[in-house]
């Protein structure tokens, strides 16, 4: 998109600049530059994001609610849904919940689904040494503000403190957290839930690209700049202080036939 088709898009849907920072993850006085002109060249990811987000069919329809009865009312309010409306939307549908809005999770792909037990299995015999330590694979319910405002399914993610697990979700930031991209869930991965995670205070991220077959991981403890790696590396597990890796030449074997 063209900065005056992005202009036009988003008169066109009746966004706010403020709407855009906080569905795109992008600060707001970068938006407000960009929409402003006063930036010439932005970064690739803020474009990215900005384009994701005007893309977004689900920004083009109403939001629907359902209520106890599993009913659709239909509720212009995005922003304001709760917890409670998460647990009564049909068991069908898989969403998550990000500051009072509801974003659809797409089928995952097959490739998807070939990496996530493949990395799960990898960071299981990680834990093994780290008894304190258990590993998740989606679904499975995380609390990551402890508000009634957010509810996300991460991949795949490490929670170190047992008081944070329940019978019914985890509650609070895991210490790490991996996400597989999709088309679909590109910019949502990679720019939403990387700020979201930053600061509900996730110690490690890692984004899995199959399609660039690259990993970048995220030291979010120590603010530090992210590293690339390729499917023909080994990328430590920070958390355990880098004394153990994820063999991703092993991963690639097994998916290469179907790229």
């Amino acid at each position: 998109m063209t900065l005056q088709e992005m202009k036009e898009r988003k008169k066109e849907l009746g966004l706010s600049n403020e709407r855009i920072a906080k569905l795109s993850g992008v600060p707001i006085g970068t938006v407000q530059k960009v929409f402003a002109g006063i930036t010439k060249t932005p970064r690739y990811d803020t474009i990215l994001a900005l384009e994701k987000v005007l893309r977004d069919r689900m920004l083009m329809e109403p939001a629907v609610k359902y209520n106890a009865g599993n009913t659709a009312e239909k509720d212009p309010d995005q922003g304001e849904y709760t917890i409670d409306d998460y647990y009564a939307l049909p068991d069908e549908r898989r969403v998550e919940l990000i500051d009072g809005i509801f974003y659809d999770m797409a089928a995952p792909t097959p490739v998807h689904q070939i990496i996530l037990p493949q990395l799960y299995l990898q960071l299981a015999s990680c834990a093994e040494a780290h008894p304190e330590c258990e590993v998740f694979i989606a679904p499975c319910d995380v609390r990551l503000d402890r508000d009634d405002r957010t509810m996300v399914q991460p991949d795949v993610f490490i929670i170190c403190h047992g008081d944070q697990i329940t019978r019914k979700r985890i509650e609070g930031a895991p210490d790490f957290v991996t996400e597989i991209l999709s088309p679909s869930s590109r910019a949502h991965d990679m720019f939403r839930k990387l700020n979201k995670y930053r600061y509900a205070g996730v110690r490690e991220y890692w984004i899995v690209d199959p399609d660039k077959l690259q990993i970048i991981s995220y030291d979010l403890e120590n603010d530090a700049f992210p590293e690339k790696y390729t499917f023909k590396d080994s990328v430590p597990v920070l958390i355990y202080g880098g004394e153990c890796c994820v063999d991703f030449q092993r991963i690639y074997d097994r998916i290469r036939r179907y790229l």
